[in-house]
């Protein structure tokens, strides 16, 4: 085993201060941001609901962070109201930003300017209030969150017309999730989880309770339970698949793989209609309806109720944002009988919320859009039926590359082979050097990761490091060579100088050329040049002859020889 303590610590995926694991960020922005008791006990309030909170008392550098931040993000603003007056007006139209609170002494004043943006929730004098206003719309926004959709097939246009292709993220997040939920996991991996979320959530005791809790009473039965509790298990799993952090996917895929087998366990048995009301941006819902009739997956887990929601739908949302979001009522029609490897399940009995009659589908389960229709007092409803991987269009697709795969438990060298295939270079190198380090030194699969990695750097013209990997090949091969007292086998394959299977070819299309020069001057030698009595009489009577048809020979050997070499090499 190699130690490569550079990329195997998981500090690795905390290098930016704000590479947090939760979708939501609260950005606060205040004159005078005190540091006394009555600030940090609002803190703390806020962080039991939004963890990650940014300060701000210069109105610049706030801007700045807001127009710098992942689109991945999305952000709460609490703003005085002097400072919301001037900020609120630059930044109000930046898709990420969710909401807007301002805490004002000047209620009257602020709310004439605030009635031209819509995404400014309140105005309110007392900041507690203010606060428990926060907290109370934020559990109901995280409920109803925008879903990530992905289509499965994209539409291109060239100068030869309009194309439709596979979208190859559809494909990867299907691969990811099928080969996570197959790959065998390890203690270390899950107490890495533990130390990056106690990490995220320092000094946030409510969720640090929430972490000490589950790391002493968790157990595969209790994965439902966890996932519909209000605690850091749904923020950072449901985030993570969202925005495909791969990483804290991969640290989570023990618990992702419990939550699948409940699943299977609860998997409805009769057909069932059920419903999602959300709202949706204007541009999302364009995008899906130029998906009618298409498949999509929801690359989250995928919440929806039995109940019909009623008529007056979403009399109880604060409808100020019609302008830039749509109310949607999604209508998805799920048989049991067509799903094979993504159950869904009815989980009332194991939610905190039992009343809700909740349905939960697994992630990147595939869906085909069947209608869009509006409707005056549902809004927008958005009728879809549950698809099987099986469905035409994706069986050839997904099984050829699930079966690259393999079938049944995979291990982390499979993992990093497929993420190097989809194209992951960065990924796929980081996790063949944490097999690297979880490898025995007379591990088969030491040298293929290895060879792995030298060919990875190479692609990416990172040439030097390329050589390094060779060169740990070379000593891990003579290390085994020397134990086992012999010449190890793929040793004595290996050529000197051939560094990748791509510099192999070369040689090999080389000496093949070369091999057919030789062979055609011989031929040529022995068909037009006239020979005596034997070759003793050729020796005698023409020496150049008898030499060159010596050194053809010769040649012919060396190059026979050479080729059964190259043959045998794998």
């Amino acid at each position: 085993m190699m130690e490569m303590n550079d990329m195997s610590d998981e500090n690795h995926f905390f290098k930016r201060e704000d590479n947090h694991l939760e979708t939501f960020t609260l950005i606060w922005l205040e004159t005078n941001i005190n540091c006394d008791q009555k600030h940090e006990d609002i803190e703390e309030m806020l962080r039991s609901t939004i963890n990650h909170i940014k300060k701000f008392d210069d109105l610049d550098k706030c801007k700045k962070y807001i127009e710098e931040a992942s689109k991945d993000d999305k952000l709460v603003l609490l703003i005085s109201g002097q400072l919301g007056q001037q900020l609120v007006p630059l930044i109000h139209q930046l898709q990420h930003i969710s909401a807007i609170y301002i805490y004002s002494e000047d209620k009257e004043n602020d709310k004439i300017w605030a009635r031209n943006f819509p995404k400014l929730k309140t105005i309110k004098s007392d900041l507690e209030m203010l606060v428990s206003r926060i907290i109370e719309d934020h559990k109901h926004r995280s409920n109803t969150e925008e879903l990530v959709w992905i289509n499965m097939h994209t539409t291109t246009s060239d100068a030869e017309g309009v194309s439709t292709v596979v979208n190859s993220p559809f494909v990867f997040s299907q691969l990811l999730i099928d080969c996570l939920l197959r790959l065998t996991s390890n203690e270390m991996d899950k107490n890495e989880l533990i130390r990056c979320c106690k990490k995220e959530y320092e000094g946030n005791h409510v969720e640090l309770a929430n972490l000490n809790e589950f790391q002493n009473e968790y157990s595969p039965e209790k994965a439902l339970w966890w996932y519909t509790r209000e605690s850091f298990f749904y923020k950072t799993l449901n985030a993570a698949l969202c925005t495909q952090n791969i990483h804290m996917m991969f640290l989570y895929r023990s618990f992702l793989t419990d939550t699948y087998h409940q699943l299977q366990q609860c998997q409805s048995k009769c057909s069932v209609r059920v419903y999602r009301r959300q709202q949706m941006s204007i541009d999302a819902l364009y995008d899906l309806q130029n998906y009618r009739g298409q498949l999509v997956s929801v690359k989250s887990f995928l919440s929806t109720t039995r109940r019909k929601p009623i008529t007056d739908f979403y009399k109880d949302v604060d409808t100020t944002q019609q302008n830039s979001f749509e109310q949607v009522l999604f209508e998805i029609d799920a048989d049991p009988k067509v799903v094979t490897t993504k159950p869904f399940a009815d989980i009332s009995k194991y939610s905190d919320f039992f009343l809700e009659l909740e349905v939960l589908f697994m992630p990147n389960s595939i869906f085909r859009l069947n209608t869009i229709d509006y409707d005056d007092n549902q809004g927008w409803i958005i009728g879809m039926s549950l698809c099987n991987d099986d469905e035409y269009s994706l069986k050839e697709i997904l099984g050829h590359m699930k079966k690259q795969n393999g079938i049944g438990e995979i291990n982390l060298y499979t993992f990093s082979k497929m993420l190097w295939k989809m194209g992951k270079f960065d990924q796929a190198k980081m996790y063949y050097i944490r097999c690297v380090n979880e490898l025995s030194d007379n591990d088969s699969l030491l040298f293929k990761a290895y060879e792995d990695l030298a060919e990875i750097t190479s692609q990416q013209n990172n040439y030097n490091e390329s050589m390094k990997w060779q060169q740990k090949l070379s000593d891990a091969e003579k290390k085994i060579s020397n134990n086992n007292g012999h010449v190890n086998s793929r040793s004595s394959k290996k050529l000197p100088g051939i560094g990748s299977r791509n510099t192999l070819r070369c040689y090999v299309f080389g000496f093949i050329f070369l091999f057919a020069i030789t062979l055609g001057i011989g031929i040529y030698l022995v068909k037009y040049i006239p020979v005596g009595n034997g070759y003793n009489d050729v020796n005698q009577n023409n020496p150049t002859i008898a030499n060159t048809r010596t050194g053809i020979v010769a040649l012919l050997e060396y190059f026979i020889s050479l080729t059964m070499l190259l043959s045998s090499y794998n």
